[in-house]
């Protein structure tokens, strides 16, 4: 286990050590799964692809489909076009795909495959699409890759075809849960707008149980969607890693507005999206999601004793720790070691602020790893960690009580269904952090001051 990580911090100028994310095309394999009938594609070796799958798989619970062009030796040194021309040949003939949406690999990206070349030499069925994006693994992690392909949907298939813009809005919610997914398609229609949501996972890795298999389950976004995008008058752009960069394309090839959000988690997060689709549209606030804020609000004050002052270290991707970090300060709390695996200074520049402004003096780093974060926690203990399922092994090492959050989770279930966008996906993240250290009173609580009421 990790019992053995030194207290003593050195400077380490080279190397990573358990990193605190995982590569480019495992985020552009699930942005393919958000477009209706997609085959992602992997150009690389099976390996590669393999793992990815796999990773996909073990977090939601769910096959994963995706096809390879399989590197060999003599692809590595002679360069993958045949492989590919081949690959997609046989995709479209066995699996009948839409879409191929192609990510490159560290291999193909180190060897230098010209993708648009190749594309070019290969016949396409009628109706049917390709795409692709570069995602070479030893740069970004799995939210930049998810945003090329992202970007990559709005480059082949966002177009501006009328001369007024439609009373529409268009939503790229980041690398979220279907269930978040939903929750956010579901507060823009209560707001009495219809969203253009893309990618959109829900419907494909949450897909129900039906007793007859489908290589292309419902769910996702439709292409012809996608296109009217251009059209639209705003989009929310929800998180600056993730969504930031196709939503500025979208702005400067159609001419639609992007508005740049914080992922929607906690209360102010989802003021400000509400508040977006108000002003943007002249909406009313629901009296649906008025009553949900209420409760949220009662909850918060009814459970405040629970949290203050409470310390936390938290890790994971940067557009949901940034905006947990806020939803935390909101509770009372300390994040007091802020760490995401992605590189980036607007991370830190972000998060530093917020906790400067709340007279909080705590660790944020962007591009880190585990094991630096673990020897902050030693040389100064936490009340509560916070972070994807790797984060057990810290809490376990130091004995703090952990709450699993963001990808990946792979020793838990159902968390991909169950939002914590929203006022009520607030909701449930106050339920998982008050349960997670009211066990631990619990668990230390002398006899005489074992409570049946907390």
């Amino acid at each position: 286990m990790l019992d053995s990580t030194p207290k003593e911090l050195k400077e380490r100028r080279f190397g990573v050590i358990n990193p605190a994310k995982t590569c480019q095309p495992l985020g552009a394999m699930y942005a393919a799964l958000g477009l209706h009938r997609c085959l992602p594609h992997s150009h690389g070796s099976q390996g590669c692809c393999s793992y990815h799958r796999m990773h996909l798989t073990r977090h939601f619970r769910d096959p994963i489909m995706a096809s390879t062009s399989s590197f060999t030796e003599g692809s590595s040194i002679f360069g993958g076009a045949a492989n590919l021309k081949t690959a997609i040949r046989n995709v479209f003939e066995i699996y009948n795909p839409d879409i191929v949406a192609i990510h490159t690999t560290c291999l193909s990206e180190t060897i230098g495959d010209d993708l648009p070349s190749f594309l070019g030499t290969i016949d396409i069925p009628a109706g049917k699409r390709i795409i692709h994006a570069n995602t070479p693994s030893y740069a970004g992690s799995h939210i930049t890759g998810f945003s090329s392909m992202t970007r990559a949907m709005v480059d082949y298939f966002a177009e501006a075809s009328l001369p007024e813009k439609k009373e529409q809005v268009n939503v790229l919610p980041g690398f979220v849960n279907p269930g978040d997914m939903r929750e956010i398609k579901r507060i823009v229609r209560t707001m009495g707008l219809e969203p253009i949501l893309f990618p959109d996972t829900a419907g494909v890795v949450d897909a129900p149980m039906t007793g007859q298999f489908s290589m292309y389950p419902e769910g996702g976004a439709r292409v012809e969607k996608i296109i009217d995008a251009g059209n639209s008058r705003y989009t929310l752009a929800l998180g600056l890693f993730a969504s930031s960069d196709p939503a500025m394309l979208l702005e400067r090839k159609c001419g639609v507005e992007e508005i740049l959000l914080k992922t929607p988690i906690g209360i102010k997060a989802t003021d400000n999206l509400l508040m977006a689709l108000r002003f943007g549209f002249l909406r009313e606030i629901s009296p649906e999601l008025a009553e949900e804020r209420g409760q949220l609000v009662d909850i918060m004050t009814d459970t405040h004793f629970h949290f203050h002052g409470k310390k936390v270290a938290l890790f994971g991707d940067p557009d949901i720790v940034s905006a947990l970090t806020e939803f935390l300060l909101s509770l009372g709390m300390q994040p007091v070691h802020v760490l995401t695996g992605t590189p980036g200074k607007a991370f830190e520049n972000e998060v530093g602020t917020m906790l400067e402004e709340a007279g909080i003096r705590g660790r944020v780093k962007a591009g880190g790893d585990l094991f630096e974060f673990h020897q902050w926690i030693k040389n100064e203990p936490v009340d509560l960690l916070i972070g994807n399922t790797y984060g057990k092994y810290i809490a376990r090492a130091e004995d703090i009580p952990f709450v699993r959050m963001g990808f990946p989770n792979l020793d838990r279930s159902v968390h991909s269904y169950l939002p914590v966008v929203g006022y009520k996906g607030a909701m449930r993240i106050i339920e998982m952090v008050s349960n997670a250290l009211l066990d631990r009173v619990d668990r230390d609580a002398l006899d005489e001051d074992f409570e049946l009421v907390m």
